[in-house]
């Protein structure tokens, strides 16, 4: 099914609002879109009614470049079959022809995953790290490669879950509404991240510091702030009116965020931050710095160590990141991100400072 915008792209029109110019976010919401398409082909009749080939990742993001690989689940909600596995492993057979590099060496990705331990499991003792990422991706940034049936029901089921079982939200009391199970869940895979960087970083030996370094202060982080904004829509969409017209009624609120979790984080971010017209010059650096992280990873010119700078940052020796312009380079792009994201969030006055506060510390 061809993908086709029904109105315009929240990023062009953050961009118009800010006179942003980001031709490398461009760049890649066509190549991935593009890709995506050509995996789709591959995977064709591959999945059922009660399965999903599900995207996560850059190819989920709309920001992949021809040096990505893909995160994939074959999503399961159904009853168990043993043809399962096997059309599991056609999916790694078929997308390995295609050329495009095998998912993480983790296995979270890259086999099948099944609806009951991602509803089920939230918060319990089997809620291990690889369910919950499989659980706020499939949220944040997950695509379906073919039928969106499963997917499309499991995305409702646990949206659903997060709702009803929130009892504050519903409180009569609460001058604003954020859903806290949900954005818990979503401060909780974001602290997996950081811990598991160090974790990873030890038993790699510090092999792909630099790049891992670059894209957690980035694009991971980005993911968290989608996630954030997500569930603030909450309380900025929704008037009192409509939360006393609907009393622990949560289908208005699983629609909205069904549509506000359709948007890649790219998106999303932008959708949000082009309402805030006191903060569209720091939304502007923000894009600004994302699109020069994009246009990094994607450039195929050799640095003067002779890689491109994607393949020098994922080889660079801990011991000589100090040294390393290209390094230095990435640094500072996400720095300059990272300042952004400070100014957005943390500078009181602003909306987004009051619900940071209230919700993201305590």
């Amino acid at each position: 099914m061809p993908e086709q915008a029904a109105k315009k792209n929240p990023i062009d029109v953050l961009a118009d609002r800010t006179g942003g110019n980001w031709p490398n976010i461009i760049a890649a919401r066509d190549f991935t879109r593009s890709k995506r398409k050509e995996l789709q082909d591959a995977l064709h009749r591959i999945d059922t009614d009660d399965t999903s080939i599900v995207a996560f990742g850059s190819l989920a993001r709309d920001e992949a470049n021809n040096g990505s690989d893909i995160d994939w689940t074959l999503l399961v909600d159904g009853i168990a079959d043993p043809l399962h596995i096997s059309s599991a492993l056609e999916i790694s057979r078929r997308l390995s022809a295609t050329g495009i590099k095998d998912p993480g060496r983790e296995g979270t990705f890259g086999d099948l995953a099944f609806s009951h331990q991602i509803l089920n499991w939230i918060g319990g003792e089997d809620d291990s790290n690889a369910n919950t990422t499989r659980r706020i991706l499939l949220l944040l940034e997950s695509k379906p490669l073919g039928q969106p049936g499963a997917w499309s029901r499991v995305l409702n089921n646990v949206i659903g879950r997060y709702l009803t079982e929130d009892r504050g939200l519903w409180d009569k009391q609460k001058r604003r509404r954020v859903p806290l199970f949900l954005f818990n869940d979503i401060a909780r895979y974001w602290r997996i991240m950081v811990v598991d960087f160090a974790y990873k970083q030890r038993t790699r030996a510090n092999k792909g510091y630099a790049l891992r370094n670059i894209k957690l202060g980035i694009s991971r982080k980005l993911i968290y702030v989608s996630g954030m904004l997500a569930c603030f829509s909450c309380s900025q969409d929704f008037t009192e009116e409509q939360w006393v017209a609907t009393p622990r009624d949560p289908q208005p609120l699983i629609d909205h965020l069904r549509r506000i979790f359709g948007m890649t984080p790219l998106e999303l971010v932008a959708s949000r931050l082009a309402r805030f017209s006191d903060t569209l010059e720091t939304s502007k650096r923000l894009f600004d710095a994302y699109d020069r992280f994009l246009g990094m990873l994607a450039d195929n010119r050799p640095t003067d160590q002779g890689k491109p700078p994607r393949i020098h940052l994922d080889e660079l020796p801990i011991d000589k990141l100090d040294a390393d312009e290209t390094y230095q380079q990435a640094r500072q792009i996400r720095r300059d991100f990272g300042e952004a994201l400070d100014n957005l969030f943390l500078r009181p006055g602003l909306d987004l400072y009051d619900l940071t506060l209230k919700y993201g510390v305590f």
